[in-house]
């Protein structure tokens, strides 16, 4: 962009000022111009013209710093997005056998118990299940395990599992043990 500043030489060719009209003036500009025009119109414009220029400059000065934070955060931000599309990514290009660890988000309740009963399908001599709060839905999970697995739950007294269901259970899934504690182990 042109901008006037202060009346330019261009001694290439031997002449001295300006030889094409700026687009901007700069606030040395304006005064300089305001000099040269005698007229009240010239001089009420070129007032207020550097009024302007007064609170553009008033104006940096008190919000620099929230422009500078602002470009800070914009920076950041796209810190972040970038390393968000790299999770994304390698997500999206994993095959769900590969994982070694799933994630699950609020109400993907069925895919997390898909997970666990996966887990017990696949093991082949002890399950150990330390839980507090352990109630007889585990049970049923349970009832998907191998024939020959051992399964321990230790537990505390404020489960709600009883005796009764651990029979049952023993006499169709052989082998559960349940250990309670009177120490809380989560």
């Amino acid at each position: 962009m042109r901008c006037q500043f202060v009346t330019s030489s261009f001694k290439k060719q031997n002449y001295g000022g300006r030889r094409y009209t700026p687009f901007v003036f700069t606030e040395q500009g304006i005064a300089m111009l305001s000099a040269l025009l005698k007229s009240d119109i010239a001089v009420n414009v070129s007032i207020q013209i550097m009024k302007a220029f007064i609170e553009m400059r008033n104006f940096l000065f008190y919000n620099g710093r929230v422009f500078q934070e602002i470009n800070t955060m914009k920076s950041k931000l796209l810190e972040y997005d970038e390393k968000f599309d790299i999770v994304f990514d390698e997500l999206q290009n994993k095959k769900e056998e590969e994982f070694k660890q799933k994630i699950f988000f609020n109400g993907q309740i069925y895919d997390s118990y898909s997970l666990i009963i996966d887990i017990i399908k696949t093991a082949k001599n002890k399950i150990l299940i330390i839980d507090n709060y352990i109630d007889d839905s585990i049970l049923k999970i349970l009832s998907k395990k191998n024939k020959d697995v051992e399964v321990v739950i230790l537990t505390s007294q404020n489960s709600n599992i009883n005796k009764l269901d651990i029979n049952k259970f023993n006499k169709q899934y052989p082998t559960l043990k349940v250990a309670i504690t009177n120490t809380s182990m989560l």
